[in-house]
């Protein structure tokens, strides 16, 4: 593995030290002494140590090679190590606690594995779904993984290590992806159907694991987010440009007064929206609409906030089932990015977001990284891509961005960007936004988490 870094500090520094330690070694052997070294301990200094945090990212060398997963330190950008995976990896998803990885594969297996900085190829684990699966996403909830299988219309729930396949739970035609929490009781099965018609969200009882009457949403449902204290869930509807609102207590559509004094279930976003994360500090979602594909996409940003026993506007809210608050659902600004976002991530402070835009390969568009300050809701940085991978000190995200994750830090949070056309995995730092390093991959980039936020 090659870290390229965007800084020539470390060669100077590694230079300085050798020649202080060959000058003391060269006075400590003068007038025919033997030398001998002594050993002295070093007060530590700086701030204490970090929490370890690790970048998991896969990649895919070949059709016909084997997949790669490669452990990244947070703090220091360096590989600590990568194993072999199951050819052709399409999807990653980590546990609640970041200690367990799981992949999906184009052949129709499915790989688990512990995080750490031991991981050998042979402590990978395989399970093999059912014939004809065609598995698309992962869900991770409590004890329970569930994978979205659309060939078989139906939703794999999996436990145990390795999972094992429990049964299969009937959905709409077509499902994508399952929305759900750690802690929810329930989650929710997206189903697309022909793309064309209003899909499906069909409830999963998560402590029984049988499915409930599905919920109507918008046209072409194709991701969805739930809220920490699994309350609320959000549909990203490509089809419809809008948001579908599930209330998970009740089980059924949420109902709130929009701006307009309408009462309604849906959120009106930008063109295409398909990808969507929370600003917790902020009781805001933050919602990529990917656009034409060929022009500028758009991140809507939306108030949902819920009332509380304290809420003054409000003073018959029910701790058990709060009600949305004032303005719940309005669409507090809308900022252009760059072309093609499917991708934003959320630093949990608050503070910024991150949105990958893919830009379009056939119609010769590069992509970019566009990052939006929160406090003001403008873009103020846009970090250009440029194809394949470049020189060693290049400050350019390298390749069409498919995948980002990002993470907190003292003093600074990491950006971790991979590429479907690049072996390289570009690292940004989040207190100036600026490229600092590129990681070889030694394979196409195909997705990337942190194991911590």
């Amino acid at each position: 593995m090659i870290v390229k870094s965007a800084s020539k500090h470390s060669a100077f520094w590694s230079q300085s030290v050798a020649g202080v330690v060959l000058a003391a070694a060269l006075a400590a052997t003068g007038c025919g002494n033997t030398y001998r070294p002594v050993v002295s301990s070093i007060n530590p200094v700086g701030p204490a140590g970090q929490a370890t945090k690790y970048a998991v990212v896969i990649s895919n060398p070949s059709a016909n090679a084997p997949g790669l997963v490669t452990f990244v330190d947070v703090f220091g950008d360096s590989v600590l190590v990568a194993a072999n995976i199951d050819p052709v990896p399409q999807y990653l998803q980590l546990d609640s606690s970041g200690g367990t990885g799981f992949t999906l594969h184009a052949d129709g297996t499915m790989n688990s594995f512990t995080i750490t900085t031991s991981l050998l190829t042979s402590q990978v684990l395989r399970t093999t779904l059912l014939p004809g699966a065609n598995p698309i996403s992962l869900s991770q909830v409590a004890a329970n993984t569930y994978v979205a299988e659309g060939g078989l219309s139906a939703v794999a729930q999996l436990t145990g290590s390795p999972p094992a396949l429990q049964q299969e739970i009937p959905t709409g035609s077509n499902p994508v992806y399952t929305v759900g929490a750690n802690t929810a009781t329930r989650v929710y099965a997206l189903s697309v159907g022909d793309k064309t018609a209003p899909g499906l969200a069909t409830p999963i009882e998560t402590t029984s694991n049988t499915p409930d009457a599905p919920i109507t949403v918008g046209v072409n449902p194709v991701y969805g987010v739930m809220t920490a204290d699994t309350r609320r869930a959000f549909v990203m509807n490509k089809g419809s440009n809008s948001v579908s609102v599930i209330n998970a207590q009740t089980n059924a559509l949420d109902t709130f007064t929009n701006s307009s004094k309408v009462v309604t279930s849906t959120i009106p976003v930008g063109v295409a929206p398909v990808w969507a994360d929370f600003a917790p500090t902020r009781s805001e979602l933050l919602v990529a609409n990917s656009g034409t594909g060929t022009s500028n996409g758009s991140v809507s940003i939306i108030s949902i906030p819920l009332c509380s026993t304290t809420a003054v506007d409000n003073p018959n809210c029910d701790p058990a089932n709060p009600v949305d608050a004032t303005g719940f659902g309005t669409t507090v600004a809308t900022v252009p990015v760059g072309v093609n976002p499917i991708m934003i991530a959320v630093l949990q402070d608050g503070t910024k977001a991150y949105v990958a835009n893919a830009g379009n390969v056939s119609a010769g568009i590069a992509g970019s990284i566009s990052v939006i300050d929160l406090n003001s809701n403008t873009v103020t940085a846009t970090l250009p891509a440029v194809s394949g991978d470049t020189n060693l000190l290049d400050t350019a995200v390298h390749g069409h961005p498919n995948w980002i994750a990002v993470t907190t830090g003292t003093p600074t949070g990491k950006v971790y960007v991979t590429a479907p056309d690049s072996t390289d995995m570009t690292v940004m730092r989040t207190d100036i936004d600026v490229v600092t390093a590129h990681i070889n991959l030694q394979g196409n980039g195909v997705a990337v988490r942190v194991t911590a936020p």
